[in-house]
């Protein structure tokens, strides 16, 4: 649809990991998060806590254990979504319930999507007003030390980081990476495996858009996975989800 800002905003939007030196000033500040607030939350419970992270030494502890990232300790904003299954709990006991269940995985993954709705509020709230963003999801790595420095207590989870900044001009300038092509990603009314052949066609049409012509789908994937998924960092986090997860079973 033309002419439509919201939809505009969401295609232009991209992560940003370089900023200017300019504040995200208070008033922008309370805007992201007043945004955040305003997301659609499971039975009205807003099932989330986030940190705002002022303290710089803080900061460096996280771009550290964040898989040793700098650009995360340089944000003029950063924030840690949590997953908190621990509030309403609290408020039941307050309330003088009796036998409450301990929140389970059920609760936990209810919490994690409440979060990240409100997360993603917050991220078109910023590129509204050209407040570049990016996702931090290793924020869920290094558990025990992330515990330690958060000070997190039972049943509240690191669900992800967002850091905010206005991006600098060759961020601006940067291209969008491209995304797969509608038949890729939706299926009708059931799920569909995509045969070796659509998934070959499938990535090779979205490195054509990003301007790779001499993509080699083989080396490319192989590449990848041993990059990202068979990565040392990518099982820390597995390891480290599963000490979060220890708690709800």
């Amino acid at each position: 649809m033309e002419n439509n800002a919201i939809l505009s905003a969401l295609s232009a939007r991209k992560s940003v990991r370089v900023f200017t030196t300019d504040p995200v000033t208070p008033d922008e500040r309370a805007a992201i998060l007043n945004a955040a607030f305003q997301a659609p939350t499971a039975g009205n419970q807003q099932l989330y806590t986030i940190l705002n992270i002022t303290d710089p030494a803080l900061k460096a502890t996280l771009a550290d254990l964040c898989d040793h990232q700098p650009f995360i300790a340089k944000a003029p904003l950063v924030l840690v979504f949590l997953a908190d299954c621990r509030r309403w709990l609290n408020a039941y006991n307050a309330a003088g319930i009796e036998d409450v269940r301990a929140p389970g995985a059920g609760d936990l993954l209810l919490a994690m999507a409440d979060t990240c709705i409100a997360a993603q509020n917050a991220v078109v709230a910023a590129e509204s007003m050209g407040i570049g963003s990016c996702y931090i999801g290793d924020v869920i790595e290094n558990a025990e030390a992330m515990r330690d420095a958060l000070h997190l207590p039972q049943y509240v989870v690191p669900a992800c980081m967002l850091v905010f900044g206005r991006p600098t001009e060759q961020q601006r300038r940067r291209p969008k990476p491209a995304r797969f092509a509608p038949e890729a990603v939706v299926c009708e009314n059931t799920y569909r495996d995509r045969t070796p052949d659509e998934l070959r066609a499938d990535f090779t049409a979205r490195a054509a858009a990003n301007g790779q012509t001499d993509y080699d789908f083989d080396k490319a994937v192989q590449a990848f996975c041993k990059r990202k998924y068979a990565s040392d960092f990518s099982r820390e986090m597995t390891r480290s989800a599963e000490v979060y997860l220890e708690e709800f079973r």
